[in-house]
């Protein structure tokens, strides 16, 4: 599952990849300071507390386990992530993030990273597109002073990204338009579907992508026949909306806490809006890398651990950014990864074990694994994803929680454990 971070240069992209990653990458005030996509991954809770919750409750219930003590550093989790960690219950799953270098106007054409920045996003499931909300940059991210309509340059922004995605979809509707004409007057409406379906799936597409695509054409147009007779007016139209399918874009209201008011409400978009404060949200997560503090992506506060070794400034640098997040609940960071993940794109996270009745994997580690997966993936799709010699040797599955055994096709939903028996 990887989330591409998108939009014009300098407007904190990098700061938003790092601030969810940790990684270190180049963050500088001029654009192109980011030339080739950065790719990490950023951990983030699961919708639901870890199964170990409900594991550490019945082994209590059966007094084979004391209750949580006061000073236990996990607050009573007892599983064993691989990757990521659980503190609370509170289980930390992973995302790939891929922070794309900056675009500007023209990209279709060449200009800018051009098409280079284009299929870097072709292999992205969904794009958070990193606007500036205190509008302190122009739409080739220049500094500039501060406009004063920020929701103008917000849509500006936006709208200029879409045109460079349609442009880029019409051109390869073109590129072999005659050849899609020809299997229409051969196969009729379904070789139209065929043939965008062919054409895209290298983009992602799905059949079901493209037929919702269609869909909305012919509500417009009409019936897709005669498409050697098309203008090009229609050709655009079909590029939006297929670009509408393929390529959800949600926002990423950026530098919020140096604005008036708020701006990104009623933006024209196909996916979600989400304030962000994306420079806070890196300094605090350092800050606690460091010692200095304890606080957790998402909260609305933190705690300062270490107050004996701060200055002057580093204290009231904290003062203002506790007060901040109060005021605004969250950074904004993790919450638009979390929405795009879980909702958007309907995964969930499942945990595999090796023994359905301890949920423990082969060396008796507690929940170990944690897979982000789309919802109701079958059973022998998650046997496959957790190894192929799984998926190829599948005999059955057990539900961990109820012991039921489950065939091939059994749909799996979010937070379920699950033992997989297979041939080996």
């Amino acid at each position: 599952m990887r989330i591409g971070l998108v939009g014009k240069p300098n407007v904190g992209k990098s700061t938003f990849y790092s601030a969810a990653t940790l990684a270190k990458v180049d963050i500088a005030n001029y654009p192109f300071c980011t030339i080739e996509p950065n790719v990490g991954v950023a951990f983030i809770a699961a919708p639901n507390p870890c199964p170990c919750k409900d594991l550490r409750a019945k082994l209590e219930a059966d007094g084979r386990l004391g209750p949580i003590a006061d000073d236990d550093e996990r607050a009573g989790s007892i599983c064993q992530p691989r990757t990521g960690s659980c503190v609370g219950f509170i289980r930390l799953v992973p995302t790939f993030l891929v922070d794309v270098a900056g675009l500007v106007p023209g990209a279709n054409e060449g200009k800018g990273r051009g098409n280079a920045f284009l299929a870097d996003l072709a292999n992205c499931d969904a794009l958070i597109q990193v606007v500036d909300a205190a509008g302190l940059t122009d739409i080739e991210g220049n500094p500039i002073a501060a406009v004063e309509d920020s929701r103008a340059s917000m849509q500006e922004e936006i709208s200029f990204l879409r045109a460079e995605l349609d442009a880029w979809i019409t051109g390869l509707l073109n590129d072999g338009w005659s050849r899609g004409s020809r299997r229409v007057q051969a196969e009729g409406d379904k070789g139209m579907t065929s043939f965008l379906h062919e054409k895209f799936t290298g983009l992602g597409a799905s059949l079901g992508n493209v037929l919702q695509a269609l869909d909305e054409f012919r509500n417009h147009w009409g019936d897709v026949d005669t498409p050697w007779m098309w203008e090009d007016e229609r050709i655009e139209s079909l590029a939006t909306m297929l670009r509408k399918q393929l390529f959800p874009i949600h926002i990423a209201a950026n530098k919020a806490d140096a604005v008036q008011g708020t701006p990104w409400q009623d933006l024209e978009v196909n996916g979600m809006v989400q304030p962000c404060m994306a420079d806070m949200e890196l300094a605090l997560r350092r800050a606690d890398s460091a010692g200095m503090i304890s606080y957790r992506s998402g909260d609305d506060t933190f705690s300062v651990t270490a107050e004996s070794k701060l200055n002057d400034a580093q204290e009231k640098a904290l003062a203002a950014m506790k007060e901040k997040l109060a005021g605004a609940g969250n950074t904004g960071v993790a919450n638009l990864i979390c929405e795009v993940l879980f909702n958007c794109l309907d995964h969930v996270v499942i945990y595999p074990v090796a023994d359905e009745g301890s949920w423990v994997d082969g060396d008796g580690k507690v929940l170990p694994d944690a897979f982000v997966v789309p919802n109701q993936i079958e059973a022998k799709a998650l046997a496959y994803k957790v190894h192929s010699d799984l998926g190829d040797g599948f005999i059955r599955a057990v539900d961990g929680r109820t012991r039921r055994v489950v065939g091939a096709d059994h749909p799996c939903g979010d937070n379920d454990v699950i033992k997989i028996h297979a041939k080996t």
